[in-house]
């Protein structure tokens, strides 16, 4: 399997569709839960989501997703999907939080003067020297772990929610989360 997204998470649901478009079919903006892809999908008819839903859109028989209409940019996300994407970030956080625990246990540097946790805002040189060290003790086992050895970091949960969503506005160079945007795109 390449880069494509297995289930995504729902962080708008339209019943009566776009009110552009005449066809009212119902459709649903999601967040992959892999590589954080934005996908806008036609939902089935008499299927209701709801938000931070995990749904199957892979290749299979899909219960909920008709189709996969296209790829979204962050630009393109309702006012509703940007309010409820953070929220929903913090879920999928969660849901994988042993991927991200692991990150912070194994991140390296960029180059001689750049780390990888230091692409996180909120993690200065600081906050990585304490991380390092602390992880040299004993690798960190949970989100909670990482809080309670290091209580002057701001919450981890928050900080990658918050890399995340700037790395789908495409304003950062080196991409440690989401799937990068095509050239063309």
């Amino acid at each position: 399997m390449g880069m494509e997204e297995e289930y995504a998470w729902v962080i708008d649901f339209l019943p009566g569709g776009r009110s552009s478009e005449r066809a009212g079919e119902p459709i649903a903006q999601l967040v992959g839960e892999r590589f954080f892809t934005l996908f806008e999908v036609s939902v089935k008819p008499g299927t209701s989501l709801a938000f931070g839903q995990r749904i199957y859109i892979g290749p299979a028989e899909r219960a909920e997703v008709d189709r996969i209409r296209k790829r979204l940019h962050f630009d393109d996300l309702t006012g509703t999907a940007r309010t409820e994407l953070p929220t929903v970030l913090g879920k999928i956080l969660l849901y994988r939080e042993a991927e991200f625990v692991s990150f912070f246990n194994k991140a390296g540097p960029l180059s001689v003067r750049l780390h990888q946790l230091e692409l996180i805002n909120g993690i200065g040189k600081r906050h990585l020297t304490q991380i390092l060290e602390a992880r040299e003790q004993k690798p960190f086992e949970s989100f909670a772990d990482l809080h309670a050895r290091l209580p002057l970091m701001p919450d981890p949960t928050q900080l990658l929610a918050n890399r995340i969503q700037e790395e789908m506005q495409a304003k950062v160079q080196h991409y440690l989360f989401v799937r990068p945007p095509a050239r063309n795109e």
